[in-house]
């Protein structure tokens, strides 16, 4: 087998690993990662319940998809632009000084508070999806 495949493969099983694990818990506790959105306040508050309910699940289907090998042009950019916005989001509150919980991959108080590990950590997710967008996008492998 091909070098870059099995490098595709890991990354994609990883990637989508990382989105199923971050997707089930806030599915299953709504109200408490409703809370964790409001922390942010990033969004009105209009928005929040419907990003609380949406946000989640969308991290579950990209995660399966990227999982099956399923749609992976569409699912590398998606997953591209929601680590993108998490960072920023991420970067955003660390600069107005906010101290919350991330809400990354639980939506319970018991998740530690965004810091700069935090950052790095989805930034590392990021850079797997930057080489699966060349991989599966442009490469063709």
């Amino acid at each position: 087998m091909n070098p870059n495949r099995i490098l595709t493969l890991s990354a994609r099983f990883v990637l989508g690993g990382v989105f199923v694990y971050a997707g089930f818990d806030k599915i299953l506790h709504p109200s408490a990662f409703a809370e964790v959105v409001y922390n942010y306040k990033i969004l009105p508050d209009e928005l929040i319940n419907l990003t609380a309910i949406i946000l989640p699940c969308l991290e579950l289907v990209l995660g399966t998809f990227l999982i099956i090998r399923f749609w992976m042009p569409g699912t590398v950019v998606m997953s591209n632009l929601v680590l993108i916005t998490f960072i920023g989001a991420l970067v955003f509150n660390m600069a107005r000084g906010l101290d919350v919980n991330c809400g990354c991959f639980s939506a319970t108080a018991v998740e530690s508070s965004m810091n700069i590990l935090t950052v790095l950590r989805d930034t590392s997710f990021l850079t797997i999806a930057v080489y699966l967008l060349y991989s599966c996008v442009f490469h063709k492998n």
